[in-house]
């Protein structure tokens, strides 16, 4: 689905994928980066079903895990 550019112009935009990743660890509720289809920057979404998360600051990510 395309970005709307009313919707992309109200964003904030980052202009790697690791500066977004960033921003997303650091915000107090579950976020994660997209590259926009017009700005060809990222921006942040909330939109989280059926995506997959990042995982939380300070937590392992049980990908990881050796259990």
């Amino acid at each position: 689905m395309r970005t709307r550019l009313s919707v992309c112009m109200r964003k904030r935009r980052f202009v790697s994928e690791t500066e977004a990743i960033a921003a997303a660890l650091a915000a107090s509720i579950p976020l994660r980066p997209y590259r926009c289809d017009r700005c060809f920057g990222f921006h942040l979404t909330g939109r989280t079903k059926g995506k997959r998360s990042l995982p939380q600051a300070g937590l392992p990510d049980p990908r990881n895990s050796c259990l």
